[in-house]
């Protein structure tokens, strides 16, 4: 019998295994027709059902509003750097955007250059390893929105609950899709990749309110307005079929799962025992981010020299553990344990984490 193997990967995402025997029965011959769906027209009897059900879980599973929409965009989040303020800016508004990290840093950037926009805060001097308080986040006049990174992938951190500030919010929720409960009314939009936790990669999920888009900038290209998106419901162009036909499998996956409650509930229990191994291994694994603000996605932990640190993720993929290495710009080890991610992974990895401290220490 082959050991499983558990994907600790920040992106793309270990998948539940049950979904990928699926998609590996239908993939060549689906429904009988002869033919894989990935080959057939995205308006055609055999996709467009898949398409229009994978929205509705995705409004169902995250118990979003009736004044949203979801929108199935190419490009994955990082397009949406461009598309948010191209639709929500004009020469009379301008943007706060909070700085948390590499990715709220690229939010920003990108925003620079096709709108007026501002750093409301910055976690750079702190080495990123914390979130704002409410009352640290410093607002102009004339905001249209507060951009948000709500749980940063490479340094570990996350808001433990989401600033209100009376002015709406738009998130970047690509490594917690899904996987916690929101107050919607505090958002306009809210996005992420679904490459995280809900799928291949390929597709970015935008849940929207609906209100905003008559509003929104109609100057735009055709392909870069969200009320054409919205309007022709993700189906504008030929959309990632083969990432939105997994993620829609994933979403009832979520679903029969308890859905966003039941993943926040198995978020928490992985991520309280992952912390509770580096907490008690007397200083041998050490978490640099803030107590207050550590992710429950993404565990970032150093080991006492870069030597051990190299001997641990190596050790570990030969174990059946691989990509626990830490991200290129901090090192250190970083395990991403996203929804699909099994209890029993988690339990495999801590020990793991155990033994070697117990060797190396």
């Amino acid at each position: 019998m082959i050991e499983p193997v558990y994907n600790f990967s920040a992106g793309p995402c270990t998948l539940p295994h049950s979904v990928l025997e699926e998609v590996q029965a239908e993939l060549l011959n689906f429904e009988g027709s002869g033919t894989s769906l990935i080959e057939v027209s995205h308006r055609g009897a055999l996709y467009e059902p898949l398409h229009h059900e994978a929205r509705e879980m995705a409004l169902k599973v995250w118990n979003v509003p009736d004044e949203f929409d979801v929108l199935f965009i190419q490009g994955g989040a990082t397009g949406q750097f461009a598309f948010v303020p191209l639709n929500l800016l004009n020469t009379k508004n301008q943007a706060a955007y909070v700085n948390s990290g590499h990715w709220a840093s690229g939010a920003y950037k990108d925003a620079a250059q096709v709108g007026k926009v501002y750093q409301a805060w910055s976690g750079e001097q702190e080495r990123f390893m914390r979130m704002p308080n409410s009352d640290e986040i410093k607002l102009q006049d004339n905001t249209r929105y507060i951009h948000i990174t709500p749980n940063e992938t490479i340094s570990g951190v996350r808001y433990a609950q989401f600033p209100d500030l009376g002015i709406p919010l738009v998130a970047d929720m690509s490594s917690e899709m899904i996987a916690r409960e929101i107050p919607w009314d505090l958002f306009d939009i809210v996005y992420g990749g679904a490459q995280k936790n809900l799928g291949p990669s390929g597709v970015a999920i935008v849940f929207i309110r609906k209100s905003i888009l008559q509003n929104s900038n109609q100057s735009l290209p055709r392909y870069l307005r969200y009320d054409l998106h919205q309007e022709k419901q993700s189906l504008f162009n030929t959309p990632p079929t083969f990432a939105i036909w997994v993620m829609g499998k994933v979403l009832r996956w979520v679903d029969e799962r308890g859905g966003v409650q039941g993943m926040q509930a198995a978020a928490n229990e992985r991520s309280s025992l992952l912390y509770h191994c580096i907490d008690n291994s007397g200083g041998f694994y050490r978490c640099p981010a803030a107590l207050e603000n550590r992710s429950t996605m993404n565990i970032v932990f150093n080991l006492p020299t870069p030597e051990l640190e190299q001997s641990f993720h190596e050790q570990a993929a030969e174990k059946g553990m691989p990509y626990l290495r830490g991200h290129r710009s901090v090192g250190g080890i970083r395990a991403s344990i996203y929804n699909a991610m099994p209890l029993q992974g988690v339990q495999k990895l801590v020990s793991y984490m155990q033994d070697f401290a117990k060797k190396m220490g």
